[in-house]
């Protein structure tokens, strides 16, 4: 018998749990499977490089749903499946163990996946995706491990300052000038760098890692210059690639991601969410892709709506949103960094501060420090494209 074509996800991260979540809630029906490559259930990254690695017992697995509540939603789920290829011609997708899943639609969220460093394999360096990455870097610290972060990010940063709250001895190595120019601005960047100082930990910028050496284990970072530190633990935090390796052959558009429209749509009957999307957002007229909690929830359920109803498409449209947590510090941004100017309110040095971004006439984006209510009213603004002129007034007041 002829396999029911089915509604696929393939991704069982947190854009694809939106897509099958949407896809019922839309009044979908029929057959709907959830393609995982990892044996867990849907779970929540963000709190890996946070509370996951704070002292203390070992938290549970943080999952978005539990199994019966996926099964009440009546999902076929195929974990521990990665998907290796896609023929948009038969509408089908390899798995990994080479059998093929029909589809009448797809939303493919395979996220990213982090780059690597040679000598990467060496026991004791890790990069930091998964809950067994986060599982194996706790286990690193709480044994007191001397630790070397590779990479000023907000990965690495947030990893960083989980290791300086248990009093261990770290350093963030950034080859830039500064880190966070791309995703801050250069003006910001540097406020956010002095964080580190703040509490300790040492950040070394300009600087590269030529080599990473030990007998059997890791114990020294050889960097560019000639110096050497010693590490017990090295967790790498360079960015991330879109996981598109499998869709080579498939005919989609790929350049950084999967392109799609703006309404997510990729090919017939296909369409992308998560990280793994690449799209002209019409809030900015921009083409993005984005590596955000919040798009990923919100790009699931479009793209998994616009699917079942492609004749009533709606362009996803956004202010990003991100937050980090550094030490006893909250970063928050919304909206974009592209600006003709940056203005603060606040002391830079102090607590609590706002950076406000200007292009054309128009308030673009806002990076806020310990102001959680004041930078959601700043997105409602970026979203009903206020006037510049009219973010100063709020600001003063």
């Amino acid at each position: 018998m002829t396999e029911q074509p089915a509604f696929v996800v393939v991704g069982a991260s947190l854009a694809g749990l939106r897509a099958v979540e949407a896809a019922r809630k839309a009044g979908y029906a029929g057959r709907l499977v959830l393609v995982g490559a990892e044996h867990h259930l849907p779970y929540d990254r963000p709190p890996l490089s946070k509370a996951f690695l704070e002292l203390g017992d070992p938290p549970p697995v943080p999952h978005h749903r539990t199994g019966e509540q996926l099964r009440e939603l009546d999902v076929e789920l195929r974990l521990a499946s990665a998907a290796t290829g896609l023929d948009t011609s038969a509408r089908e997708v390899v798995l990994a163990d080479g059998k093929r899943l029909r589809y009448a639609q797809l939303v493919i969220a395979t996220g990213a996946q982090p780059r690597r460093l040679p000598g990467e394999q060496l026991p004791g360096v890790h990069t930091l995706r998964t809950v067994d990455d986060a599982r194996a870097i706790r286990s690193a610290m709480d044994a007191g491990c001397r630790t070397v972060v590779v990479g000023g990010g907000f990965i690495g940063s947030e990893v960083a300052s989980a290791a300086r709250k248990r009093d261990l001895s770290v350093t963030v190595l950034e080859a830039a000038p500064m880190p966070l120019v791309r995703a801050v601005g250069e003006q910001m960047a540097p406020a956010c760098a002095a964080l580190h100082a703040r509490h300790g930990t040492e950040l070394r910028c300009g600087v590269a890692v030529a080599a990473l050496e030990g007998d059997g284990h890791v114990e020294r970072v050889v960097l560019t210059d000639g110096q050497v530190l010693a590490a017990d633990l090295v967790v790498v935090g360079i960015g991330a690639d879109p996981t598109t390796g499998w869709l080579q052959d498939s005919g989609l558009e790929l350049d950084d991601g999967i392109v799609c429209d703006a309404t997510l749509r990729a090919a017939e009957g296909v369409y992308a969410a998560g990280d793994v999307a690449r799209w002209t957002n019409p809030q900015f007229d921009q083409v993005m892709r984005l590596e955000h909690w919040t798009s990923a929830a919100e790009q699931g359920a479009a793209a998994a709506r616009n699917a079942l109803d492609p004749g009533n498409a709606t362009p996803y449209s956004t202010v990003p949103y991100f937050w980090s947590d550094w030490y006893t510090d909250k970063l928050q941004m919304v909206g974009i960094t592209a600006a003709d100017e940056v203005h603060v309110v606040g002391d830079l040095d102090g607590e609590r501060w706002v950076a406000l971004y200007r292009r054309g006439d128009a308030l673009v984006g806002a990076l806020a420090l310990n102001l959680p209510g004041r930078i959601m009213k700043y997105r409602a603004m970026i979203g009903r494209r206020t006037a510049w002129s009219d973010a100063m007034s709020f600001a003063a007041a």
